[in-house]
């Protein structure tokens, strides 16, 4: 009989945990669904919330200036004349510059970590790379001003503009009348060293996910490690590559400190990258503090601006994304 009341026993210990998950599903469950729902509530709210702020402090400086604020290259506080152009030129040129000098060797970070470094040496470069995605941005700035720029100004600047000098193109985009260092390509190498340990760390986490099988495969009927490389791994990453770069790209429109030490701050237009420019989160970190009136209304409609640029590489981002998924 106490062999037939274990089976027993055990069956009514099931019963009752059953009956206390079913209890107490039917009670929490409810609440974790509708607390899910808040949560993501709450940042289309914030979402919201800050887009039309943006827009009600901007739109004076829209209303007064009109489509002009967006092509004019005027910005005079004395007479209330405001123009983005320079700024918004600035934004994208440090950024386009970035992802070309970045993007090469994150890509080629990522794969030597994968695919080529030699046990002793993966750990270290790797923990380095992640430990420069946590450096602050000013911190950069620091170092960009007072090592960088003097290096850049005597040892390419210079060099650079005494042989470009008169040259059709290359003259124009390389010159600098006035080689102290600062300047768009200065930004633009600055904000590389900033995005490459984002791009680089995630597209190594990502190469890392692919089966070694396939690898495997591909290195057993001949194939070399380029051919690895480009035919195996970054198909199968593709997705992610282009998470990882728009989210460098992101950080690269975005940044101010950084920028604002290695810029110039200059609100001018110039062909050539080498001279001092301006983007807009340098320009509203310059002038935020002190501005009133309508000029405090160009700088948020400034940033409206940037909020609308950065919508659209997400949503490049994501028409990339669908692209290669479709193929």
């Amino acid at each position: 009989m106490g062999a037939n009341m274990g089976p027993l026993k055990d069956q009514t210990v099931a019963n009752r945990a059953s009956v206390h998950r079913g209890v107490s599903g039917g009670l929490f469950d409810p609440i974790f669904r509708n607390a899910s729902f808040i949560a993501a509530l709450l940042v289309l709210v914030l979402l919201a919330g800050i887009m039309i702020s943006m827009i009600v402090g901007g739109w004076p400086a829209f209303r007064e200036m009109g489509f002009g604020f967006l092509t004019s290259s005027v910005w005079d506080t004395q007479n209330d004349k405001y123009g983005a152009w320079p700024a918004i030129v600035g934004t994208l040129s440090t950024a386009v510059i970035a992802l070309v000098i970045g993007l090469p060797l994150s890509l080629g970070i990522a794969v030597y970590l994968t695919q080529l470094a030699p046990p002793w040496l993966k750990q270290p470069v790797a923990t380095t790379i992640e430990l420069l995605a946590a450096v602050p941005s000013i911190i950069y700035g620091m170092w960009g001003l007072f090592v960088f720029v003097p290096l850049f100004a005597t040892y390419v600047q210079q060099p650079v503009s005494r042989i470009v000098e008169g040259m059709p193109v290359v003259g124009t985009i390389f010159y600098a009348a006035s080689p102290s260092g600062l300047g768009i390509l200065s930004a633009g190498f600055i904000l590389a060293f900033m995005i490459i340990p984002f791009i680089a760390s995630i597209t190594r986490d990502m190469l890392e996910q692919i089966p070694s099988v396939l690898r495997e495969s591909a290195y057993g009927i001949g194939a070399t490690t380029w051919e690895v490389v480009r035919y195996v791994l970054v198909p199968q990453a593709g997705i992610s590559i282009i998470g990882a770069v728009m989210l460098g790209l992101g950080r690269a429109l975005g940044e101010t400190m950084a920028v604002t030490f290695v810029v110039g701050n200059a609100n001018r237009l110039s062909a050539s990258i080498m001279d001092p420019g301006s983007t807009i989160a340098s320009r509203i970190a310059n002038e935020f503090n002190e501005a009133i009136g309508l000029q405090l209304n160009a700088l948020i409609a400034l940033g409206c601006i940037l909020f609308f640029v950065t919508f659209v590489v997400l949503v490049i981002a994501r028409l990339l994304v669908a692209r290669v998924k479709r193929y």
